[in-house]
């Protein structure tokens, strides 16, 4: 039996995105512990029930200030050496970053994994602030994961990256298919029998390709009236975030319509027929592969990590970032050509339980932990 510790920002992400694994962890015998930023009652509850510790620690999720991030440090620290993990596994930037220089501080014989589930603002590319973030965002990581075990990726660009800038060696190196999705709690829905809905679900971030999604809903409203496009999705802090004002003058011109943010994506996927997220970079969008499980087609970027979810003029369309006129052109194929719905549905349900099964991702991590 392994003490284990697992440390995410977001509280709510440990049930949503790691809940299987956390899950698994335990049943297959082992301490759990869990870590993330909020007291959130629904979170520790539901951990609680699944026989795991919960502990909050201060985390700032975006921007660079030096005493918020110095607080992390510390406190992430201090529950290192109150419990003493055999094994620390790390996800999102900041808590990678954080918890790896902790570890190395303490020297301890803790291993030390970090999941890598996407580059995020930092390492886009940008004017002479953007590259300094950039810089100093990559020595950091470059320190915390001197000593990991194991780095884990979910897709083969963001690998490649970290390779390139020297922050690890590829003998570290391990890619998994994502997060995974759970194709029990996602089942294949039957499609509305209205004209054609397309969907985005994303946080409110200008890199999620939101405003390009908008301009090609636009466009497509201007030749086809009856055509929908909803937008679901919470506001975000981050720099990159777009104001509820923007996006509520988009559905004042009438080319979508806001729903506000979800905690249960599956209602909003079952009343649509495609599933579009013009994103510019990701790990491995877990929207899409929810949108797949349940039969839906795909509109998405020729970008890391949304490549790796779609096969072109198979089950959707890949199209490049930043392209508003590319993004209605395939979303019109569907208007055009309606067959290609329940076809490249079915194709999406059929990729998602050959590559995307949550149980298989989870194993391919646990093998990586050496605990398989």
């Amino acid at each position: 039996m392994a003490n284990i510790l697992i440390i995410g920002a977001l509280s709510k992400s440990l049930i949503n995105f790691r809940g299987e694994l956390l899950n698994n962890l335990v049943t297959s015998g082992h301490k759990v512990t869990a870590m993330g930023a909020e007291n959130d009652p629904l979170v520790i509850e539901r951990l609680s029930s699944m026989g795991i510790d919960f502990k909050s620690y201060p985390i700032q999720r975006s921007g660079m200030d030096p005493s918020s991030d110095l607080l992390t440090f510390f406190a992430l620290r201090e529950v290192f050496y109150e419990i003493k993990p055999d094994m620390v596994l790390a996800y999102t930037i900041k808590p990678i970053i954080w918890g790896g220089l902790a570890i190395r501080s303490l020297g301890t014989t803790a291993r030390f994994y970090a999941l890598i589930t996407g580059l995020g603002f930092a390492f886009q590319p940008g004017g002479i602030k953007q590259n300094i973030l950039s810089g100093l965002v990559t020595r950091l990581y470059r320190w915390a994961l001197a000593h990991a075990e194991k780095v884990i990726f979910q897709n083969k660009d963001n690998l490649q990256v970290f390779v390139k800038r020297q922050i690890v060696d590829t003998q570290r190196c391990v890619v998994v298919n994502g997060s995974g999705v759970n194709l029990n709690h996602f089942v294949v829905s039957p499609f509305p029998q209205s004209n054609p809905v397309f969907l985005t679900i994303a946080r409110l971030l200008g890199d999620k390709g939101l405003r390009e999604y908008a301009k090609a809903a636009q466009v497509i409203k201007n030749r086809y009236p009856n055509i929908i496009f909803y937008l679901v999705g919470p506001e975000d802090p981050s720099p990159d975030g777009i104001p509820l004002s923007e996006v509520k003058s988009w559905q004042t011109s009438g080319a979508l319509q806001y729903l506000g943010a979800t905690s249960d994506v599956r209602p909003f996927i079952g009343q649509s027929h495609v599933y579009v997220l013009p994103s510019y970079h990701e790990g491995m969008p877990r929207t899409v592969l929810e949108a797949m499980a349940m039969g839906r087609p795909v509109i998405t970027t020729d970008a890391p990590g949304c490549r790796d979810t779609v096969v072109d003029g198979d089950n959707g369309f890949l199209v490049p970032i930043k392209d508003a006129q590319a993004l209605a052109h395939a979303m019109e194929q569907f208007i055009l050509h309606p067959e290609l719905i329940e076809k490249m549905g079915r194709r999406s349900r059929e990729i998602a339980e050959e590559r995307f099964d949550v149980h298989k991702v989870n194993n391919q991590i646990l093998l990586t932990m050496g605990l398989i």
